[in-house]
């Protein structure tokens, strides 16, 4: 009844009827029980529990699955199992994975299973039974099994569970990780430090202790990090989307830096691209091991083709990174594929528009710079991989490659902790390889450079080059070492030192500012050296230094300068002996042996490969142009704040790198080559702004290519053997290529130009060679002999192999073979040239305008360019005056030609650089020869230039009005021409000397040095040079060190000379008798050129106001003799009465000395008789015209003796005064006492004046000549290119007809007894006159300077011959000396008629102005039209030589 009461009724009910006590408790009760009764399932979790449920369990999973047992079936077996042993379905979970574990090949079993089996439980059971089955793992000293990492890893790749649900009972956590990353990079930061930190000795064991001691601290535990074996399983099994999704959670490559890690994915890629690589990459021959593909579906697909690879497998081996080196089969496979796209991607022409392949392109280039390069980094010294990077690497342009390894050296060894190490163990080995490294052991220190260089090879260089430019003598030992390199390493070397070379920190120059730093010449040595030796691609190089010179920096061209010499074996050098030079002007062979310094060898595969660079290229051309163009920015831009030196050296470099280069193109570029590459003349010159001389270089080879082909296709067509014929076809073959040429030059000169020479005479001597105008047979003969020497040499050895004999002989006799072949080849050449000259010959000078503008545009366009341009060009120079003269061109005139280049070299010197006035020197070295050689021996003289035009001047008589008549230069005069050259050497040399200018000294010293074979001859010109030379060593030996070794040198040498020099009068040699000698004093001051026998050329244009300043420094250094003029004005401003009694002296003794004598001899020095020959002069003209009866003249004279001895005194003191006064006026005050001391040591050797002791020697008597011999004598002869054209230029010859008197020795003696007596008594009268006029000479002291203007410009119109009365009073003097000098012997006979003398002077001025006037008429147009043209030129130009007459007294007198 209760029951069926507790049943119905609810519990509040009951408990009020009392049946329950409270109804709460029974309702929890309830609800217990019903839980129990309705949902409680029994679940047996342990094993123990339920042993049978689970062994059968065990057993139901563990059977044998090959049957046709399915997963299905299985699972409803599970089913079972749990409802009958209520079995927990969690644990059933769990056995499940661990069975999977222990039986993981049954994949396609298990995953179905497990994925069915999870219908029946919660999304996360699965997840939480893992993350519970690491956790287990988790202990210190636990290790989770990798069979638990693939169960994971499979689940996961099957999206069973999700990566983020499980990552989360991982560890270590991603914090951890990245600490541990830091910390990695912070130790190898610290061992870079330890290494590159000097360590004592004491302290290095102590290091090593406590490094111990850490190593042993990580050895004991390594971590055990759940989430690398994780990534480990997956990337094993395929898995790569999540596994590339765990490695982006961590820091970049610290995944892969493990190695089971980086050797998964490295199979995994291996998989990836096994197709593709069977079918492109497998090398020929090579069989290789296939590997098979993934047995996971779910593993990436395969790669068939290039595109593939762009979807996983690139994306695969950046997350590898460096860490490829783990694998160096998969290394070289990456390489191979590369290599074969690289090649299908450029037979597809590198099209732009296929834009799938440009992106593939990029990603492979992205592949080598993350992953091969910094994994070559990580191997050992693996040369085969090294090998196989070059053969992709090779495919690759240089720019890319460049970057490439830029990327590597700067930026990829800083990316990660094992590079940083590996980075600062290269260093240090590279640093004790280096201390060791000699000559001695070049080859095992090269190998260990070889072996640190596979691997590593831009750190080694970096710190080999830097070493490099320290120590310039390692070049040699590193270049012989680095013959172990791979050609990648090769590469590499080739961008180190074009960075290194590019360094922006680095100065260009020294901390002076004039030269260039020594690193970069160690470079550029360097560079040479090993581009020779070594295959190494020279396309980056050769871009640098054209892209430098693009920037206006001509600094690097030293490299190219190098690069060329080492390679091509073309020497540029101003160091050249004449032997060099002369073989320079042969053929190939003859250059090669007997042309360069050092013979070098073997250039022919070298040489080829730089043609090869510059033709893929195209930079032949551009280099050649931008080096022209640069020769100017140089100076004009690059020069801004540079030291004038240093300027100079860039130029010589810049310049010298052109010639080399050109030199270069011509010998190896074929005529197809070169000819499509240098654009015409014209286009040169007026586009590309090349200059002339530069442009006809690069032109010049393509003409005698064009001329050569032209010429064979000429002989082929019409076959004709005689050497006529063949004349006939090269002239034809000459006028075909260079018609073209003639019209194109046109261009490059204003039309005016063309009216002096024609574009054809232009365009021919540009176009020319040494090698077209001579054959150097001496040097032939020479390199012969020398093959005859060294075969002899062989057949004496008896050490030598039989074997090795027979070659060497063989090796001399071919080449003694091609040698000769060459010589007569290179001989008919030279005859069909010469030829071809002598038909042209008569078109090139057109005379339209004087043959001074002629020359003038000659030298100014053809000449003066050229001659600086290479040694050989000098010589060419000097070659082709000759030849011009000797083809006797029309209108052309050599001797004016030679003056003008002789005549004031000061200003050319003065704008060259240190190379230019090398070859400038050549050029006048050359010149000098020839002139030296016709001045020689009248024989050589009459024979090459006795009939020739070049030599043709104008004869003008003196006395009578007459038509010019056009004679030849007579072999005396040229004598005479030859020292004033001489001179005009001199006193321009003396110049530059004194400037105190670096340039000018240097060049001048370098000119000198050149010339000296030839220069100075002249004994008194030497030592006038020599003492300034000396001066020169004192004032610079502390300050500028250069030039006073320059100075020293030149010295040391002109002393070696000096015993070969002669006196002048052996120079230019007089016979006449001493009467000839006298002069007028005011021709010997700075405004005369007067010279009785000699030549003047004026050639105003070419004269400067310089020459002033030099001739008064002349005048300090010249003997006395030169300048009497000066030292009479001198003399009477000092001591009055210590002169007297000097000339006192002078005048009773006779000159003791040797050096008196010698000038007593030669008459230097007369300003005493200058002067009483002065005031004789005129009145010399009015008696000796009227009168041929000698008697009547003699006694005549003899009247006037003691009235003409007055007013000569009077007259001369203030003539020779006032040009004293303005020679004084011009010279600096240094200058005034140099000349001071110099007068004063020369005049007072041996304690006697010098001046007067000339005229105590004159022992011939007057010659008693017919009055025709007189007026023959009295001739004047002047050179003129042709009466029209005489007022551009006047080449006036003064000369006397050298017919000696025979006068018996008897009758000579008593003359000069009388002579010597009556020369004292008159120098006694003269001295007393001289005491009264001294007081009037002070008075007029004031006015004479006041006049000295006027004065010296009527002095410098008359002896450019534009007023005519003075004219002839004065510059007429020369063809009157002997009279004069005749006067004087019978002044001293007797001296009774003074007052006759005034009024002959006055007379015979009237009559000399009267027939000035008339020859003034002739030329008065003429005159005026100079003096117009050139206002100073014609005055200056008769400064430059004031002693002519001095001279011509020495012979006389001698």
């Amino acid at each position: 009844m209760y029951t069926v009461l507790k049943e119905r009724l609810d519990p509040e009910t009951l408990e009020s009827l009392g049946l329950i006590k409270q109804s709460q408790q029974f309702n929890q009760k309830s609800v217990k029980i019903k839980t129990k009764l309705f949902y409680k399932q029994q679940k047996f979790n342990l094993l123990r529990e339920e042993n049978e449920g689970y062994a059968k369990l065990i057993a139901e999973l563990g059977q044998d699955l090959s049957g046709n047992i399915t997963s299905d079936l299985i699972l409803e077996n599970i089913k079972s199992l749990i409802g009958c042993f209520n079995l927990d379905p969690n644990r059933v979970l769990d056995i499940i994975l661990e069975v999977y574990e222990c039986r993981p090949e049954y994949d396609d079993f298990f995953v179905p299973l497990i994925e069915s089996y999870m219908y029946m439980c919660e999304p996360q059971t699965l997840c939480h039974i893992l993350g519970f089955k690491f956790k287990f793992y988790q202990d210190p000293s636990g290790e989770t099994p990798s069979s638990l990492y693939r169960v994971a890893a499979v689940l996961l790749q099957h999206n069973l569970i999700d990566l983020e649900d499980l990552y989360v009972h991982l560890l270590p956590g991603d914090n951890a990780i990245i600490e541990e990353h830091k910390r990695e990079i912070v130790e190898a930061k610290q061992i870079v430090r330890k290494l590159t930190m000097v360590v004592l000795s004491s302290e290095k064991t102590e290091e090593k202790e406590k490094e111990k001691e850490k190593e042993e601290e990580k050895t004991e535990k390594p971590p055990d990090n759940q989430k690398l074996g994780l990534l480990e399983a997956l990337l094993k099994i395929g898995d790569w989307q999540h596994a590339q999704s765990i490695m982006d959670q961590m820091p970049p490559f610290y995944a892969t830096s493990h190695k089971p890690i980086a050797i998964a994915l490295c199979q995994l890629v291996h998989v990836t691209i096994e197709p593709l690589y069977r079918r492109v990459g497998v090398p020929k021959g090579a069989k290789g091991s296939p590997i098979s593909p993934l047995p996971n579906k779910r593993a990436p697909k395969q790669a068939d083709s290039f595109e593939d690879l762009r979807k996983e497998v690139f994306n695969m081996l950046c997350y590898l990174g460096p860490h490829l080196s783990h694998d160096p089969i998969l290394f070289a496979k990456v390489v191979r594929l590369g290599k074969a796209f690289m090649k299908e991607f450029q037979s597809d022409g590198n099209k732009q528009e296929d834009k799938e392949k440009m992106i593939l392109f990029s990603c492979v280039l992205s592949i080598t710079d993350q992953v091969l390069l910094p994994s070559l980094s990580l191997m050992d010294c693996n040369a085969c991989m090294s090998e196989e990077l070059w053969g992709m690497f090779k495919t690759f342009p240089y720019q890319y490659r460049y970057r490439l390894y830029g990327q590597w050296k700067n930026e990829t060894y800083n990316s990660h902790p094992l590079l940083v190490k590996v980075k600062a163990q290269t260093i240090d080995r590279a640093k004790y390889i280096m201390k060791r490294l000699t000559k001695e052991n070049v080859k095992p220190s090269g190998r260990q450079i070889g072996k640190l260089s596979h691997a590593n090879p831009t750190i080694l260089f970096d710190y080999i080059l830097s070493q490099i430019q320290k120590y310039d003598n390692l070049i040699t030992p590193v270049v012989d070492s680095l013959k172990y390199l791979t050609s990648l390493n090769y590469d590499v070397l080739a961008y180190c030192i074009i960075e290194a070379l590019a360094n922006p920190e680095k100065e260009r120059m020294k901390h002076d500012d004039t030269t260039i730093s020594s690193w970069l010449q160690s470079l550029a040595s360097f560079c040479g050296a090993v581009f020779r030796k070594y295959p190494i691609e020279l396309a980056g190089l050769l871009q640098y230094v054209a892209n430098q010179l693009k920037a206006g920096k001509s600094f690097d061209l030293l490299i190219l300068k190098e690069v060329v010499q080492k390679m091509a074996g073309i020497e540029i050098t101003e160091e050249m002996t004449m032997e060099q030079l002369e073989a320079m002007t042969g053929g190939e062979q003859l250059k090669a042996e007997g042309g360069y310094f050092g013979q070098i060898r073997n250039t022919k595969k070298s040489s080829q490969r730089l043609k090869d660079a510059l033709l893929d290229h195209d930079l032949a051309l551009p280099l050649c142009l931008l080096m022209a163009q640069q020769r100017n920015g140089v100076i004009f831009q690059e020069g801004g704040e540079k030291h004038l030196k240093l300027v100079g050296k860039l130029y010589d470099q810049c310049h010298d790198t052109l010639v080399q280069f050109g030199g270069f193109l011509a010998s190896n570029l074929s005529t197809e080559d070169y000819i499509k590459r240098v654009p015409s003349i014209d286009v040169l010159c007026n586009e590309f702004h090349t200059p002339h001389d530069a442009a006809f270089f690069l032109s010049r080879p393509m003409y005698a290519h064009q001329i050569s082909s032209k010429y064979d296709e000429l002989k082929k067509a019409e076959k004709g053997n005689k050497q006529q014929h063949k004349v006939h076809k090269y002239i034809t073959a000459c006028e075909l290529v260079m018609a073209p040429v003639h019209e194109a030059v046109i261009s490059l000169h204003p039309p005016k130009v063309w009216d002096d020479i024609s574009p054809q005479f232009y365009a021919t001597f540009w176009s020319l060679t040494m090698y077209d105008l001579a054959v150097p047979h001496s040097s032939y003969d020479r390199e012969v002999n020398k093959l005859k020497v060294q075969m002899k040499a062989i057949d004496d050895n008896q050490e030598m192999p039989p074997n090795k004999k027979k070659k060497e002989k063989e090796r001399c006799t071919a080449l003694q073979d091609k040698l000769l072949e060459e010589e007569k080849k290179q001989l008919e050449h030279v005859q069909r040239v010469l030829q071809r000259l002598k038909l042209e010959k008569d078109n090139w000078l057109l005379a339209k305008s004087t043959k001074n503008e002629t020359i003038t545009k000659f030298l100014q366009l053809c000449i003066f360019p050229r001659c600086i341009f290479s040694a050989i060009d000098a010589v060419y120079c000097a070659h082709f005056v000759e030849l011009v003269h000797q083809q006797k061109t029309p209108n052309f005139s050599t001797l004016l030609c030679y003056d003008r280049v002789f005549s004031d070299i000061i200003y050319t010197v003065a704008s060259c650089t240190e190379n230019e006035a090398s070859r400038y020197g050549r050029f006048l070295c050359c010149m000098l020869e020839t002139v030296t050689r016709w001045h020689s021996d009248r024989v050589i003289y009459e024979k090459e230039c006795g009939n020739y035009p070049g030599f043709l001047t104008i004869l003008r008589a003196t006395g009578f009005d007459g038509g010019n008549k056009a004679d030849q230069l007579d072999y005396e005069n040229f004598r005479h021409v030859v020292h004033k050259w001489h001179y005009k050497l001199t006193k321009a040399s003396v110049h530059c000397l004194e400037t105190g200018e670096y340039t000018h000294i240097r060049n001048i010293l370098i000119v000198l040095t050149k010339i000296l074979p030839w220069y100075p001859k002249v004994l008194n010109l030497g030592q006038a040079l020599e003492r300034r030379v000396h001066k020169i060593c004192q004032e610079e030996k502390e300050k500028r060190p250069d030039l006073y070794a320059l100075a020293m040198g030149y010295s040391g040498q002109l002393k070696s000379r000096k015993p070969f020099m002669i006196p002048e009068n052996e120079f230019h040699h007089k016979d006449p008798p001493a009467r000839n000698a006298v002069a007028a004093t005011v021709q010997n001051g700075p405004g005369g050129a007067g010279m009785p026998t000699s030549l003047t050329i004026n050639t105003a244009k070419l004269e400067e106001s310089a020459a002033e300043e030099t001739a008064s420094f002349l005048s300090a250094n010249w003997p006395s003799c030169f300048l009497c003029s000066k030292i009479i004005k001198e003399k009477d401003d000092k001591e009055k009465s210590g002169k007297e009694k000097d000339k006192e002296k002078k005048e009773k003794i006779p000159a003791t000395t040797p050096e008196t004598k010698a000038l007593g001899k030669d008459g230097k020095d007369k300003p005493k008789e200058e002067r009483a020959n002065k005031d004789e002069k005129p009145r010399e003209i009015k008696e000796k015209t009227p009168k041929s009866d000698k008697e009547k003249e003699k006694a005549k004279k003899e009247e006037k003796a003691s009235k003409e001895e007055k007013s000569k005194t009077i007259v001369t003191t203030i003539e020779s005064k006032s040009v004293a006064e303005k020679e004084r006026e011009k010279e600096p005050s240094r200058e005034k006492d140099v000349a001071k001391d110099m007068k004063s040591k020369e005049n007072t050797k041996g304690g006697e004046k010098i001046p007067v002791a000339g005229s105590l020697k004159s022992p011939v008597p007057r010659s008693e000549t017919s009055e025709c011999e007189r007026e023959q004598k009295r001739r004047k002869v002047d050179i003129h290119s042709s009466p029209s054209h005489s007022s551009t230029v006047k080449v006036s010859i003064h000369y006397i007809n050298h017919t000696t008197p025979t006068l018996s020795k008897s009758k000579e003696r008593e003359v000069d007894k009388k002579d010597l007596d009556k020369s004292r008594e008159r120098s006694r009268e003269r001295e007393k006159k001289e005491e009264k006029d001294r007081k009037d000479r002070k008075r007029d002291h004031s006015n004479s300077d006041r006049e000295v203007p006027q004065d010296s410009t009527k002095r410098r119109k008359e002896e450019n011959g534009t007023t005519g009365s003075s004219k002839h009073s004065k510059s007429e003097s020369p063809s009157d000396s002997p009279r004069s000098n005749e006067k004087e012997r019978e002044k001293s006979k007797s001296k009774s008629s003074g007052k006759e003398k005034g009024d002959s002077i006055k007379a015979e001025k009237m009559e000399k102005s009267s027939s000035g006037s008339k020859k003034e008429s002739r030329h008065d147009k003429e005159k005026e039209k100079k003096e117009k043209r050139d206002s100073t030129g014609g005055k200056e130009e008769k400064k430059q030589y004031p002693f002519t007459c001095q001279h011509f007294r020495k012979n006389t007198k001698k």
